[in-house]
């Protein structure tokens, strides 16, 4: 099931990133790769539930995993916040 979602999104974005082009917009380089690299976390993920350990580790490791990624998000989001206002300021 999990092999199923993963396709169906990885379609979707490609058909997407075919609409916008189609239709002339602008397609910027950091959304295509932000969208590639959330299709490859997917499918990374959907290769770590299939494998062959027992479920609440599963569970365990992946709610490890989301802590440290949205503790670095929020890091990098309160640094550019800090920077756009160090320029405004300065």
């Amino acid at each position: 099931m999990f092999i199923a979602l993963a396709i169906i999104l990885a379609a979707g974005f490609v058909g997407w990133l075919i609409w916008r082009a189609v239709k002339g917009k602008q397609i910027s380089i950091h959304l295509a790769m932000y969208g590639l690299c959330a299709l490859s976390g997917i499918y990374a993920i959907v290769f770590f539930m299939n494998m062959d350990i027992p479920r609440p580790a599963k569970i365990l490791t992946a709610i490890a995993l989301g802590i440290v990624l949205i503790y670095i998000a929020a890091r990098q989001q309160r640094r550019k916040q800090q920077s756009q206002h160090d320029t405004k300021a300065g």
